[in-house]
């Protein structure tokens, strides 16, 4: 049973990114099932790379009448994000954060971002044109809410542990009790040549990008991947 409560998340505001209108959460499941996908940020190369995956549900989403709604802690990288034209949905932001912290979805410290599996998909996203930035606030969590119409009750809550976690298609899916004829996208896999790229994150906010041997998820100098 979800310990998601829903009257007092449904109070929370939300900004509309397209008109500026702020409006309270519940009105997105007044009317239709709804899917509320929370990103890390907007600049988040592996939140793109989720983005797009869970846009190939697009037509199949429409001819149930559930929507499809993204979710960002922060202004900063909105533009660039719905440039990349790969999210068909709905975009908000959450410029308090409340949402985010009644859904549970925490901050990282610095090394929950560096990790393997994280650098698999970033290396993914990057072969498939999809890139990202370090705008914003590299540490919060994300995860994905989904919503019964009229909020009769939660279908799905769920919330990152790493940078890399996310929602397969087949559980969204479930969830929502549809079908949908789409491929997920292929899992990544991680090699020396694919995921010893970084971008080291300079004390000064600059970013150098630096080829480095290792494959390990621990060392001396902190390697940021672009998520």
């Amino acid at each position: 049973m979800s310990s998601v409560d829903l009257d007092k998340i449904g109070a929370n505001k939300l900004k509309n990114c397209t008109s500026g209108e702020m409006v309270e959460i519940d009105s997105l499941w007044h009317d239709q099932t709804s899917i509320l996908f929370f990103l890390r940020r907007f600049g988040c190369q592996v939140c793109w790379w989720m983005a797009a995956e869970v846009s190939k549900l697009e037509k199949d989403l429409k001819t149930n009448s559930i929507a499809l709604i993204g979710i960002g802690p922060e202004e900063t990288g909105v533009k660039e994000f719905k440039d990349g034209g790969f999210f068909k949905g709905d975009i908000y932001i959450d410029e308090k954060n409340q949402c985010y912290k009644d859904l549970g979805l925490k901050r990282y410290n610095a090394i929950n971002v560096v990790g393997k599996k994280v650098r698999e998909i970033a290396s993914k996203a990057s072969t498939k044109g999809i890139h990202g930035n370090f705008s914003g606030d590299l540490l919060q969590s994300g995860g994905m809410l989904i919503v019964a119409k009229g909020g009769e009750k939660v279908l799905l809550h769920f919330v990152q542990k790493t940078p890399a976690d996310s929602t397969s298609l087949d559980d969204i899916t479930k969830a929502l009790r549809i079908s949908a004829n789409v491929q997920a996208g292929e899992k990544p896999q991680c090699n020396d040549e694919v995921c010893t790229r970084y971008r080291i994150l300079c004390s000064s906010g600059d970013a150098t990008e630096h080829d480095h041997n290792m494959d390990s998820d621990s060392y001396p100098v902190i390697f940021f991947p672009l998520v």
